[in-house]
């Protein structure tokens, strides 16, 4: 498997060891997940679709962190994430899916977020994403680019609970639109499909289940506080916030690498 810069041979990654070969996925990563849910207006998350796709069931925004660590691809170091997905369905002229919509993923190291976009058609960016900070039964997460700090997430009455698996869109795996522009011929692109991680086929196992209070703040972001990124935050704001939906904190051992991941038509 191949990368840019191509000249160097075959680059290591998630789905490659530096021998070719494919990593032991049955107990590493650890992962920890906080995901805060909650509706909002189904016309102005419309707005954030890609071609084919729709909304499925109620427009429930997820905003996920996800702390990695022990990741065998990079010799036992972790990264974490910030994603917000979705239910929607998508409709192509083969495949219909329904799943939850990744709209974006904000990830601190530079590696996955290169062999996501190449490989699988994530839709990922940089942010500053620190480890959470504790105090008092609560909990203080978020992100920031270049110290501008453009979202926050509090929780509190963590409470334990069951190890039950999800049910819902959730079930239906993972949706993404893929898109690479073309050099030369600006405002049109090279490629531009939807893609699906299926569920199943992961070595993933829940060991630690909590409910949780949930609390969302987007910050006011504006073009010299994120000049490449702003849109999307403000974006992301001007989705009201009409009903909690709760949270649920997860902490897991083992996982995939997403070698399934399939194009769409």
């Amino acid at each position: 498997m191949y990368r840019m810069p191509y000249g160097f041979g075959p680059s290591a990654g998630p789905r490659q060891g530096p021998d070719g070969r494919p990593f032991d996925w049955t107990h590493a990563p650890r992962k920890r997940s906080v995901a805060v849910s909650y509706l909002t207006d189904a016309a102005l998350l419309s707005n954030l679709l890609p071609p084919g796709f729709s909304l499925a069931d109620e427009p429930v925004v997820t905003i996920e962190l996800q702390y990695f660590s022990e990741l065998e691809w990079l010799a036992g170091r972790g990264y974490n994430t910030l994603g917000v997905k979705f239910p929607v369905t998508y409709r192509g002229t083969v495949d219909e899916v329904t799943g939850l919509f990744l709209a974006v993923l904000w990830e601190n190291l530079a590696d996955p977020i290169l062999t996501g976009r190449d490989e699988l058609g994530f839709a990922k960016l940089y942010a500053e994403i620190p480890e959470p900070r504790v105090f008092q039964g609560r909990e203080f997460h978020g992100a920031a680019w270049l110290g501008h700090r453009f979202i926050d997430i509090e929780l509190d009455a963590i409470e334990e609970a069951s190890l039950a698996p999800l049910s819902g869109p959730a079930t239906g795996g993972t949706l993404h639109y893929k898109y690479v522009p073309a050099t030369g011929q600006w405002g049109e692109a090279d490629v531009a499909y939807a893609c699906h991680t299926p569920p199943g086929a992961s070595q993933q196992r829940t060991i630690g289940a909590f409910h949780a209070k949930g609390r969302v703040t987007i910050h006011d972001t504006q073009w010299a506080d994120m000049p490449t990124q702003f849109h999307i935050v403000r974006a992301l704001a001007a989705l009201p916030i009409l009903e909690a939906r709760g949270a649920v904190i997860t902490e897991t051992r083992g996982g995939k690498d997403l070698s399934d991941q399939r194009r769409l038509t």
